[in-house]
């Protein structure tokens, strides 16, 4: 007993020690590895397109290996969106439901130390991440998504032990879901602003967990001018480098969401370059963020050197984006999750159908498409049929989801599973719902607004792109290519109505409906049904709120949706193809047309190059 009790008192002694003097002559060096916007990227194989693919998980898998190999103190860090984006986390979304979902299992396999939530995980549905993220060992951080209540519907914060190291790890997703999904998909949450809400943490995680080291793991962007918003808008979307400027004591943020890839710097929008961040108390703050798809990764060392003199952390800094095609596959990895490869492609190559020729979206960002109009022939046949639930609709909008996809892949016009992924990108839903005509015109003026430039004008741009103060273009600091006003998935085109869009004009007096497309007039205070996606009827984008005029809170609410699928729009795009009993043959509708035509051949020839240049 004696002996029991020196023991005691000669470790509480040391613990006295420690807390008055610190860890003396002690070094410790952590490394930080953070996915995000995996979406979905487990194997190095194209589902879609049926070939490989020089990154994904499995590489990642390697590079954690050799890091944990060289250090064991590794955090490791996932900050979502990886519910969406492959066949292979769509198999497993909503095909085999039963049994652990593909995506725990890799998380839970590689050991990660926090999980954050991303808009893309929240699209998947409660049924679907409720389920995965409770077969992850990892916690789930996410502090701004509160139940109605005011309390964290997931973890608000987690924190990690590395070598007698406290690393406190706050989640926060981007604010913006309530616009962008309907309200079923996040039932019994609401978003709080990031910066108010980090403001809340903070202190709490200072004053309880006394942690050595602060990190964000966000997912959300850098640059909150994004959308045409300023540093102060409310729940600004791309709040991460926001957090860092106005909240004191992050040591690193980890972005997410933007797919832009930061090594360390933030970015100023007004001189369009990277910067520095500074915390309020002007210490360095530094920022990272992954590129999509398991691309590039960011791989951190924190190196800390305890000061006695000053009773805290000297820290050193170091890191980058680390190229994931460098790595081969680990063996391991690839043995593990070879089963679960061979049944998403089994699944992914059932054939559905038949086309004639070949559709690209690259026709859809310069004008009416053959790829676009085949989704608004879908949703308009698809809101007519009773089964389905919704109302027959006079009117669709569609937007190109993708800048660069074309069905069908295959030689002989044979239309796969896998095709339905290149002709639809997101788990979007439909809607139909009620506008007048006058809302249905200011919401294509809206669209074209950000879509084409007013010509002629210096370049002779037919597309709007972002421009600096001399007015020249912003070029992509990773592509070098230029940025566009906004997104190619807002580029809004309707079918129903017949209409030109004129060039020549200035932004928001651009379109001239001349009629229904079934030959009725068409009148602006009349009430038409329109068939719409759920991304963009839950508000989207802007089209609604900013330019139809429709007030947030009706939006939000639904009060317009007067119909809903109860699936997602690919399912039903994939059992329209099933259900055609011949070979099917599309063509542009040839309802909306570009003009003046002599400007607008002139800036599609200019910009063409531009947005797809010759390899």
């Amino acid at each position: 007993m004696k002996r029991i009790a020196l023991t005691l008192c000669i470790a509480l002694l040391a613990l006295s020690v420690f807390a008055q003097t610190g860890p003396a002559d002690k070094s410790v060096a952590l490394t930080f590895i953070e996915t995000s916007d995996v979406h979905g990227a487990i194997y190095p194989y194209d589902f879609v397109n049926a070939k490989p693919t020089a990154t994904s998980l499995g590489q990642i898998a390697s590079l954690v290996a050799e890091e944990r190999a060289s250090n064991p103190n590794v955090v490791l860090l996932e900050n979502g969106d990886s519910l969406q984006g492959t066949p292979a986390v769509y198999y497993y979304n909503f095909e085999k439901t039963s049994g652990p979902h593909i995506w725990s299992q890799a998380v839970n396999y590689l050991g990660f130390d926090a999980v954050s939530v991303g808009n893309h995980d929240i699209e998947a549905g409660h049924a679907v991440y409720d389920k995965v993220y409770e077969e992850m060992q990892a916690p789930i951080v996410c502090a701004n998504a509160v139940k109605p209540d005011g309390t964290p519907y997931f973890t608000p914060y987690d924190v990690v032990v590395k070598d007698g190291v406290k690393i406190a790890v706050l989640g926060m997703i981007t604010p913006k879901i309530p616009d962008w999904l309907p309200p079923q998909f996040w039932t019994g949450m609401e978003f709080e602003d990031m910066v108010e809400c980090a403001q809340k943490w903070v202190p709490i995680i200072m004053a309880k967990e006394k942690p050595d080291v602060l990190v964000g793991l966000f997912h959300a962007g850098v640059d909150y001018t994004y959308g045409n918003v300023t540093r102060d808008t409310k729940y600004n979307e791309n709040a991460a480098q926001l957090v860092a400027e106005k909240v004191p004591g992050f040591d690193m943020i980890f972005a997410g969401h933007d797919h832009a890839g930061w090594d360390g710097q933030g970015w100023d929008p007004v001189a369009k370059k990277k910067i520095d961040v500074k915390d309020p108390t002007g210490k360095t703050v530094y920022i990272y963020g992954a590129l999509n798809a398991a691309r590039k990764v960011p791989v951190v060392n924190l190196f800390l050197d305890w000061n006695a003199e000053k009773g805290a952390w000297d820290k050193r800094v170091r890191g980058g984006l680390v190229d994931m095609a460098q790595y081969k596959v680990d063996a391991d990895f690839n043995a593990t999750f070879a089963g679960g490869m061979a049944e998403i492609k089994k699944w992914v190559d059932r054939p559905i159908g038949k086309m004639e020729g070949v559709i690209s979206t690259r026709d859809s960002m310069f004008g009416d498409s053959a790829f676009v109009d085949l989704i608004h022939r879908i949703q308009l046949d698809l809101s007519k049929d009773p089964a389905i639930g919704l109302k027959p609709a006079d009117i669709s909008f569609v937007a190109p989801l993708s800048a660069d996809a074309k069905i069908p892949t295959s030689a002989d016009g044979t239309l796969y599973v896998r095709d339905m992924f290149n002709l639809y990108v997101y788990e979007n839903f439909l809607y139909t719902m009620t506008m007048t005509g006058k809302q249905v015109k200011d919401f294509l003026e809206y669209s074209y607004k950000y879509w084409f430039d007013t010509m002629p004008n210096d370049g002779n741009h037919i597309i709007a792109y972002q421009k600096d103060k001399e007015g020249k273009l912003v070029l992509d600091n990773r592509t070098n290519m230029p940025l566009t006003a906004t997104r190619y998935y807002n580029y809004d085109s309707a079918a129903g109505i017949n209409y030109s869009v004129d060039i020549s004009k200035p932004a928001g007096q651009r379109i001239t409906i001349t009629s229904m497309s079934d030959g009725r007039a068409f009148n602006p205070d009349e009430t038409y049904t329109v068939a719409i996606n759920s991304y963009r009827g839950s508000g989207g984008g802007g089209h609604l709120e900013k330019g139809a005029g429709i007030d947030a809170t009706t939006i939000r609410t639904m009060k317009l949706v007067n119909g809903a699928t109860t699936k997602d729009l690919r399912y039903f795009l994939l059992k329209w193809f099933e259900g055609q009993k011949d070979t099917v043959t599309v063509a542009p509708i040839g309802n909306w047309s570009v003009e003046p035509t002599d400007l607008a051949a002139i800036g599609i020839a200019v910009d063409y190059p531009l947005l797809y240049p010759k390899k």
